[in-house]
């Protein structure tokens, strides 16, 4: 089923499953995909990493696990930074013979040896997946506090308008930590002519490190009050992840209550976490269904 689809029905929500790398084996995905699922996510999206990072492969065969064993819709992520017009054809190939009808059509992150080829911008690979394949379902990255390498808030806001404009559907959010970002973005878009359905994506921190690395990486800026929760959280581990989560399912509920469109959560493999926040939604009635 179409994103779209549920989007225009109801409130979504949903999971984010990253493949795995190196030596970890592609049953634990599987084992992952089969937990978040117990769930009923509108969906879950599965990542693509290009470049040499060695799990792109595994993303086709996870979200075909999806749809087929597991009767969750899936959305594969397609990076097209270093992409020629024959890799994402091939891609999209695969995805048609596994019964795939969503992609999150994205840049990817720049790395030296990564050179554009074929294309430049994710717009560009919207262009054309939407010319080669009408029927695709097209979702897009959108930044809450602006793209990290955009010289200026008008160019992020422009960036959307050409995804928009070339044919993307909706939009997913990057993380972000204080709602009152995304609430400003959400009114912005408006000013700015991006009318696309946005779904906000949250990921819950579980420790000082990764919020920090996650900060640098995204360009999320970190309120004072998540710095308090961390300070009162101390040195020990287990306390800072259940600071993390706490805070986490305290912004899906505000948001819920906001009227957003949908709920992404960006649960890093770790089912605990993504349960956590469907009690907390299931709790509030935005998964009244």
């Amino acid at each position: 089923m179409k994103i779209t689809d549920k989007l225009a029905a109801r409130q979504t929500f949903s999971f984010e499953i990253f493949p795995p790398k190196g030596d970890l084996p592609l049953e634990k995905a599987y084992e992952v995909a089969s937990a978040l699922a117990q769930d009923k996510p509108d969906w879950v999206s599965v990542t693509y990493s290009a470049g040499g990072s060695g799990n792109s492969e595994n993303t086709v065969p996870i979200a075909a696990s999806l749809e087929r064993d597991l009767g969750v819709t899936a959305l594969a992520h397609l990076t097209c930074l270093g992409s020629t017009k024959a890799d994402v054809d091939a891609y999209v190939a695969q995805l048609h013979e596994s019964g795939i009808q969503n992609v999150l059509a994205l840049r990817g992150d720049r790395r030296p040896g990564r050179e554009a080829k074929d294309f430049s911008h994710a717009s560009d690979l919207i262009t054309y997946l939407r010319v080669q394949d009408p029927d695709l379902c097209i979702g897009a990255a959108c930044y809450p506090e602006g793209h990290v390498e955009s010289p200026d808030v008008e160019e992020s806001y422009h960036s959307l308008y050409l995804k928009q404009e070339a044919g993307a559907d909706y939009l997913v959010t990057q993380l972000f930590f204080d709602n009152e970002d995304f609430y400003r973005f959400r009114e912005q878009c408006l000013r700015h002519r991006v009318k696309l359905p946005i779904v906000a994506g949250i990921m819950p921190f579980t420790s000082v490190k990764q919020i920090q690395r996650m900060a640098f990486t995204c360009g999320a800026s970190i309120p004072a009050k998540v710095v308090k929760r961390l300070v009162h959280a101390g040195d020990d581990p287990a306390d800072q992840a259940r600071a993390g989560i706490e805070y986490a399912c305290e912004q899906l509920e505000d948001l819920a209550a906001n009227g957003v469109d949908g709920l992404h959560i960006y649960s890093m493999n770790k089912p605990a976490i993504a349960h956590a926040a469907y009690e907390v939604l299931a709790g509030c009635g935005y998964l009244a269904r």
